[in-house]
């Protein structure tokens, strides 16, 4: 599950200019939300295609296709445009420090996607905005309301409901689901203080390239071709929709507030549900979609008390 901007979801860390409404960002209101939808829409097709397609392949492998056709995707849609000024950006450690979060996110993802419906893994995501709101008190020193805090505390009752034992998730599995949130986390908080500065193509670059890299150090022992036709066009489907939908996520979020559009994220986990009755006759249990629709419920109020204390 690749939410990134890739997701700034993270919006909560810090109010940047796209919080401000000016009469161009309010154009861009309706489209921006579009974009999310659909981002959200390709990012879930992509999380299904995945989990399809390692019944056959190992997740190491899934991973080296997802971050080569975002390397060299983004690298021939740049070069022609930009050339060697496609490269250019303020802060090499950083995006570096980026890109190796997001591939160690991207994992963690093939992991758990292996052993965990994507509805289910979908919603625990979903957590994130939640935990970013925990390191905006605690890293960025931000003041958080308590009912902000009871929104968080709402939303891992949720994620609990989901992953608890005896349920249909293995809980060892639904941890490492919570690692992935932290990882996440993180990752958006980077990102959140690199849009400061960098050009968003360019970090999709550096992203891709940086996952490609460390992917192929770990596929080298751990390659099987592809048997069938049918394999490499899921395996190329999953980079495709991965990488459009992060560029979707990037446009939406450079286009309209992210107060405006955060909560549309949340349509992610409709998505997945639909994704997953659909590739593997998947429906969450009455306890999954109650937390489900917590951690949703939670998210999306979460969002809207931080968008309105930015007005």
């Amino acid at each position: 599950m690749q939410k990134s901007a890739e997701s700034p979801m993270g919006s909560s860390l810090q109010s940047t200019p796209n919080d401000l409404q000016s009469p161009t960002q309010i154009a861009w209101v309706g489209p921006g939300i579009l974009f999310a939808v659909l981002a959200m829409a390709s990012l879930s097709f992509s999380d299904a295609t995945s989990k399809w397609v390692m019944l056959s392949v190992t997740p190491v492998m899934v991973l080296w296709f997802r971050y080569a056709v975002q390397a060299l995707g983004t690298t021939l849609v740049l070069a022609p445009l930009r050339g060697r000024a496609m490269w250019r950006t303020h802060s090499l450690r950083w995006q570096l420090l980026r890109g190796l979060l997001m591939v160690s996110c991207s994992l963690l993802a093939f992991y758990c996607l292996q052993r965990m419906p994507v509805a289910e893994f979908t919603a625990t995501v979903m957590l994130t905005p939640l935990v970013l709101t925990a390191l905006a008190r605690f890293v960025m020193k931000e003041q958080v309301s308590p009912l902000r805090w009871l929104m968080v505390l709402g939303g891992l009752i949720g994620a609990m409901l989901v992953i608890r034992p005896g349920g249909q998730v293995d809980s060892s599995v639904g941890w490492m689901a919570l690692t992935v949130v932290l990882t996440y986390a993180v990752f958006q908080a980077v990102t959140s203080h690199m849009t400061r500065t960098e050009d968003p193509a360019v970090m999709q670059l550096y992203t891709g390239w940086v996952g490609w890299a460390v992917s192929t150090l770990l596929v080298l022992n751990a390659w099987v071709t592809p048997q069938s036709g049918h394999e490499w066009a899921l395996l190329l489907l999953v980079g495709l929709a991965a990488t459009l939908g992060q560029y979707l996520l990037i446009v939406a979020f450079s286009k309209a507030p992210a107060s405006v559009v955060s909560p549309f994220l949340y349509t992610g986990v409709g998505f997945s549900t639909l994704m997953g009755w659909w590739f593997f006759d998947h429906i969450p249990d009455t306890l999954a979609f109650t937390g489900m629709g917590l951690v949703v419920l939670c998210g999306v109020v979460s969002g809207r008390i931080q968008g309105a204390r930015k007005i």
